[in-house]
């Protein structure tokens, strides 16, 4: 399934504008909207609580179309429903900039550290986010403790070795094998679990709500329009199984390969140099010893223990990460 330029122009104007607020939706759901782009849909009794997101970024355009589609699937009455959902478009001035952000990275912003940022549209919007989130798991608890699930969809700037896959959030309740056998119905290529905690989305909601979360990278970052969603089916498919409580698709690709977080390398200065090719992949096994940044009087260097190379990017701000070198994980732990 692939959306034209116009069609996904339109639907997603639709969406963040709320202009569906009268839309009919099946008699057994109950609709609202709890801020412009985030949509709460409750059935009769829920079985659980899933929390949905996309375009917290808003030049990653495709898990947007996806969730178009799931939302014009729920109201049309195709796709059963049997978990209280919130859907969540998260950044709409960007999506509608086609801008990864406005002001500030929005990633960087949630768990309250929206007040120490750049007054502007992401401190505002990841405010507001984390008010709606809040929102949503009150209301949740009025049925029960339900368990609770949280993706994050994004795509990412970069090629990867590995073209589909997770970040587990540092987290200090357990996250249950049926988590694991969600993510791997989606057919992901690796998981990747961090040890410190983060201003990501997927962080605030398993730190502040004790959801199951991940960010989940999907493929690269194009336009609206130009999105091959036909390479997210599984993804798609374990979503829909998900909401409405059946089955998990049975996983047909080779097993998960899991990573560790073993080094954050932070950029502190503007004599920061990162020793890498621009188009360098995702997950890159580098060389025991190559000098991989350096600043200063500091160097970063390779081991032979986290070979593993993340999300280089030497032009962040300082103070955020420029790159992840990870390590094996042959025992992940839930």
């Amino acid at each position: 399934m692939t959306f034209s330029a116009e069609k996904s122009e339109a639907i997603i104007e639709a969406l963040l504008s709320c202009r569906l607020r009268d839309a009919r939706f099946p008699a057994a759901l109950e609709a609202s909207w709890l801020e412009e782009g985030v949509l709460q849909l409750l059935p009769a009794h829920p079985t659980g609580a899933v929390v949905i997101s996309a375009g917290i970024h808003g030049n990653e355009t495709a898990p947007v179309e996806m969730l178009a589609a799931l939302l014009a699937s729920l109201m049309a009455g195709e796709q059963p429903l049997s978990q209280a959902l919130l859907l969540v478009f998260g950044n709409p001035p960007a999506l509608r900039a086609g801008k990864r952000y406005l002001h500030s990275d929005m990633n960087r912003l949630f768990g309250g550290r929206h007040r120490h940022a750049v007054p502007g549209n992401e401190s505002r919007r990841a405010a507001r986010l984390e008010q709606a989130t809040a929102a949503f798991f009150q209301r949740v608890e009025a049925e029960g403790d339900l368990p609770r699930v949280h993706l994050d969809m994004h795509t990412a700037i970069r090629g990867s070795r590995f073209p589909q896959f997770a970040l587990i959030p540092f987290h200090q309740h357990r996250y249950g094998a049926a988590f694991y056998t969600l993510l791997a119905a989606c057919e992901l290529d690796a998981v990747v679990q961090h040890t410190a905690p983060g201003g990501t989305f997927s962080h605030y909601l398993s730190d502040a709500f004790g959801a199951q979360s991940c960010t989940l990278e999907l493929g690269k970052a194009r336009p609206f329009g130009q999105n091959p969603l036909s390479c997210f089916a599984a993804v798609d498919s374990a979503i829909r199984a998900l909401l409405a409580g059946s089955a998990l698709p049975a996983r047909k690709q080779p097993p998960m390969r899991f990573f560790t977080v073993a080094q954050s390398i932070i950029k502190t200065s503007s004599s920061f140099r990162l020793n890498l090719d621009p188009s360098v992949e995702n997950f890159t096994q580098l060389p025991a010893g190559f000098e991989i940044a350096c600043e200063h009087d500091k160097s970063w260097r390779v081991d032979d223990v986290a070979p593993w190379i993340l999300f280089p990017n030497a032009s962040v701000a300082p103070g955020l990460r420029a790159g992840l070198l990870l390590k094996p994980d042959l025992s992940p732990q839930h």
